[in-house]
């Protein structure tokens, strides 16, 4: 099949031929999204990768013969931070679900998930780098003690806790920037400063980290 370059690609590693071809099936009938290709774990997709064959977005399963999916996040964050990861799994505790995330995931689906989640999913880690279910919500604040304040050690900005608390909406960068009041290079400066000070990788993990320090309720 030949690559439409106007959609977006995405590739899909699970080490299961059968989940990973139904999956394949599914998400070629999503408009706007086409399948770029499949490996089976994560040395197949790095060797994929190391072919110049680089997707938007990684459908990534978490357990995995080889190199896991927690490897294989890390390692993409570390070489193409560039490519989007939405972590797929079959377990749903919550220290699976914060690992992932914490490794630089932009989600957390089940396998479980009805086809209308996953394309929501995939749409969202696109759009506003980062999905988040009710249910996923859930186990994260399970397994987090929350806080009341944010310690002083951060030295984070009322504004910087005000982007937070807009991290956490299923706002984009760019209307976070109108709430503002704000230009969208100024709300960048704000997610990079909290990435720093946080030693957090992704908006994700901006999410987690608000929720731990009692910033929102979910």
């Amino acid at each position: 099949m030949k690559n439409d370059f106007s959609k977006i690609q995405v590739a899909i590693v699970n080490d299961h031929t059968l989940l990973r071809n139904a999956l394949a099936i599914l998400i070629g009938s999503f408009e706007n999204f086409q399948v770029y290709f499949e490996a089976e774990n994560g040395e197949d997709l790095k060797a994929k990768i190391k072919q110049k064959m680089l997707p938007d977005i990684i459908l990534l399963d978490v357990n995995m013969p080889g190199m896991n999916g927690y490897e294989t996040a890390e390692w993409l964050y570390n070489n193409y931070p560039q490519i989007k990861v939405l972590a797929l799994s079959m377990y749903s505790d919550e220290t699976t679900i914060i690992r992932m995330l914490k490794l630089g995931a932009k989600g957390y689906i089940m396998k479980t998930a009805e086809p209308e989640e996953l394309k929501l999913a995939l749409e969202s880690v696109i759009e506003k780098n980062f999905y988040i279910s009710e249910l996923i919500s859930g186990k994260i604040i399970g397994g987090l003690n929350r806080n009341t304040e944010i310690p002083d050690e951060f030295n984070i900005t009322d504004k910087e806790k005000e982007f937070l608390k807009w991290s956490c909406t299923d706002l984009s960068y760019k209307e976070i920037a109108e709430k503002m009041y704000i230009s969208t290079r100024r709300v960048e400066d704000h997610r990079n400063a909290l990435f720093e000070k946080l030693k957090i990788k992704s908006r994700i993990g901006l999410v987690v980290f608000a929720m731990k320090n009692g910033l929102v309720d979910v």
